[in-house]
């Protein structure tokens, strides 16, 4: 019964891969960003909860925030659109590697016998943390298999 980690270890695979991403870290939101030597673009995975279905599957809520450091120029700019900073460049990075590793997983899922929600959720992140932190959270389910528990068998149906 693995299920966790090779769930960790895919999505870090995906990040890892993807040529915007620097650093992947996995583990709580909260203790996350607190290393001052991280390189950015960052990937945290977060797998947040877990329930049993019938004995079959196994159901996680995963939690994929990207996040870039917002870069703010110390000279004068007079766009009150862009401003001075790079946060609408952040939004449109972080979110294309979220788009990258959410598709790639949707197309995977099939072969891996995972299923998942079709309609995951964004939240945007905004200048948040210590370190000005700009990005999106990717929030969804999914449905493993549990090879390792025949309720017949196991229960003696």
């Amino acid at each position: 019964m693995n299920q966790y980690s090779q769930l960790l270890n895919y999505i870090k695979q995906l990040g890892e891969s993807d040529p915007f991403v620097n650093t992947v870290e996995q583990g709580s939101i909260s203790d996350a960003f607190l290393d001052k030597g991280e390189i950015y673009p960052l990937l945290h995975i977060d797998v947040r909860t877990g329930s049993f279905t019938n004995g079959q599957t196994i159901i996680f809520n995963v939690e994929l925030t990207c996040v870039q450091q917002r870069d703010t120029n110390k000279e004068i700019v007079n766009d009150r659109f862009y401003k001075n900073d790079n946060e609408i460049d952040n939004y449109n990075e972080t979110l294309a590697v979220l788009n990258r590793i959410w598709t790639t997983m949707y197309k995977d899922f099939c072969d891996k016998n995972i299923t998942s929600s079709e309609n995951p959720s964004l939240s945007k992140i905004e200048d948040a943390f210590s370190d000005r932190l700009d990005g999106w959270q990717l929030i969804f389910d999914v449905e493993l298999p549990n090879a390792e528990i025949n309720i017949c068998r196991d229960l003696e149906c």
